[in-house]
């Protein structure tokens, strides 16, 4: 009898260890977004998101939407969140045109992970915004990039970086191009671009603020830990042009509008803990 008990532990185990690993769980954000539309006048716009498909209905009903507006004077500031790790591993990836923005993936696992709080998020992928959904002290920047990750158990979490016109971008610099691919190529939807290193994306700041909130695109799935980092980096305008074009669906924006934050806590950490590496 105890054995059968052992056994059927170990089935169970192995079935959601496979489950959460290897399939697709509905709280992810859409691969297609051609079905939504981010101008205001459109009847398929962004206070329409939640009508489009029962299952996208929290992009209207939800308390707790993403982006927000970040206000230094509403924040409470935090000296550590314990020690927040960053490990990130070149590894294989794909560029796909998802409608209205570019989104880099990586196979299953293994691009690495940050871990918050003694869970590990893996990243999943990333895209791009522009101008940026979230706000700081009222500002709208140029670019906002989103790394966004998951856990075993399904738990989403967010990095979000803003950008202004300036230097180049060097991440951006390394990915032109494969977005050139998909400028020439009008049929293009989907690229393998080989091995993509994390660690190229530079953070550049140990502060950033911490809310609890949702992804910006359908589903709209809240309960996202969104780590905002709070120093603004640098892209070329012919980089954000080229994002546009790459897209090529017509339209010059990709941002969903502020969302009321409905009394959620905004956190500001600074976190000499910060640890950012390659393994």
């Amino acid at each position: 009898m105890e054995n059968k008990i052992v056994m059927s532990k170990v089935v169970l185990f192995c079935f959601l260890f496979f489950y959460f690993t290897t399939t697709p769980t509905t709280s992810q954000e859409v691969e297609d977004t051609r079905e939504f539309a981010y101008e205001s006048w459109s009847v398929r716009g962004p206070t329409r998101w939640g009508m489009i498909r029962p299952e996208w209905r929290m992009c209207n009903n939800g308390t707790m939407q993403s982006p927000i507006e970040l206000l230094d004077q509403r924040v409470r500031l935090v000296t550590s969140l314990g020690r927040l790790k960053t490990r990130y591993t070149p590894s294989n990836a794909t560029l796909r045109n998802r409608g209205h923005d570019m989104m880099l993936k990586w196979t299953s696992n293994t691009a690495g992970f940050v871990e918050l709080n003694r869970t590990q998020y893996f990243l999943q992928q990333i895209h791009w915004h522009s101008p940026s959904e979230h706000t700081i002290n009222g500002r709208r920047y140029d670019l906002e990039l989103h790394l966004v990750h998951q856990s075993l158990t399904g738990q989403l979490a967010a990095i979000g970086i803003m950008y202004q016109i300036g230097v180049a971008d060097s991440f951006l610099t390394s990915m032109e191009g494969h977005l050139m691919h998909a400028v020439s190529n009008r049929t293009y939807q989907e690229r393998f671009v080989g091995r993509v290193d994390p660690t190229l994306i530079k953070f550049g700041s140990r502060r950033y603020y911490k809310y609890v909130g949702s992804l910006t695109v359908p589903p709209c799935t809240q309960n996202v830990i969104w780590l905002v980092v709070r120093e603004v980096r640098t892209v070329a305008r012919g980089q954000v042009s080229l994002l546009h074009v790459a897209v090529n669906d017509g339209s010059d924006t990709n941002a969903r509008p502020i969302q009321h934050t409905h009394g959620r806590p905004l956190d500001l950490y600074t976190n000499e803990d910060f640890i950012y590496r390659r393994n």
